[in-house]
């Protein structure tokens, strides 16, 4: 990442200049500040906020006011990479008029510079009012966690010939609705190829292969804070669940044994304050 603040004029560059952009989720200040400084371009404040700090079951539950809190703490942290805040669940549907105001909040409350939102042409309509207000948007093709009842599952999606076509078009009409980028999220590899090379926009894949312009991966996932099962598209790049694990384990021995706090991790007082309260 340059010195500069991240906008979407450097991911134009970059998908010209062929140099990937990196992405990673987020959702607290402490590691915005870490992703921030290795040099991440963007970070996703995802509604994955709701399975991976919110202990839901899906991401359906969230909700906007859930999504502008962990922004705004996002935001804090964050001095040069763009930040993209997910529209949740019913955020932009119910009309044009509440999409743009719901994504105005994660600009002008929160602080991002940009807000994501899953669908394809069925969307495009409020996708074209939030860009005519000023507001960037990120779309989201493929496997989308908020239709994931309708879609029967997390599933790869687009890999018959009718599905190949729609998402394709999909693309398509985000582009002429506005979208300076759009994920593409378990998307066979040839297909996000495709789509790649299509639309004049950077592309950002999440278990859709090595041709999109730049990736994204859950930040808990690629780091194992929680020790589970990865999905298949997601490498370890760190396990730190075992870390975290001896860590506590060796903090309850060493209170329950009274081997911490030792000396060293404690404070002295004079002898002769002490004697004199002492004596009172």
């Amino acid at each position: 990442m340059t010195g500069s603040k991240v906008t979407t004029a450097t991911f134009r560059n970059m998908k010209q200049e062929k140099r990937p952009v990196t992405m990673l989720t987020v959702y607290d200040y402490p590691m915005a500040k870490m992703l921030d400084a290795a040099g991440i371009d963007a970070l996703l404040v995802g509604d994955s906020l709701g399975n991976v700090v919110l202990g839901y079951d899906s991401t359906i539950p969230v909700t906007m006011d859930d999504m502008v809190h962990h922004v705004k703490a996002v935001c804090r942290g964050v001095q040069k990479a763009m930040v993209v805040a997910d529209m949740p669940f019913l955020s932009y549907h119910l009309s044009r008029e509440t999409a743009v105001k719901n994504a105005g909040r994660f600009l002008q409350e929160a602080g991002a510079q940009a807000v994501k939102l899953e669908g394809g042409i069925e969307v495009c309509e409020n996708v074209r009012a939030i860009v005519n207000a000023g507001i960037p948007v990120m779309g989201h093709l493929g496997l989308t966690p908020q239709s994931v009842h309708q879609m029967g599952g997390y599933k790869v999606q687009g890999k018959d010939e009718t599905a190949a076509e729609k998402l394709l078009s999909d693309a398509n009409a985000l582009v002429q609705a506005g979208v300076f980028s759009i994920v593409l999220e378990c998307v066979p590899v040839p297909l996000a190829k495709l789509v790649t090379e299509s639309v004049p926009v950077t592309t950002i894949g999440i278990g859709a292969g090595p041709f999109c312009d730049g990736q994204v991966l859950v930040t808990h996932d690629m780091l194992d804070i929680y020790g589970n099962k990865a999905p298949k598209f997601v490498k370890r790049f760190a396990s730190l669940y075992q870390i975290i694990m001896d860590a506590l384990s060796a903090y309850k021995e060493e209170v329950q044994n009274g081997s911490f706090p030792s000396a060293e991790y404690g404070f002295s007082m004079s002898n002769d304050v002490l004697e004199k309260i002492k004596g009172q």
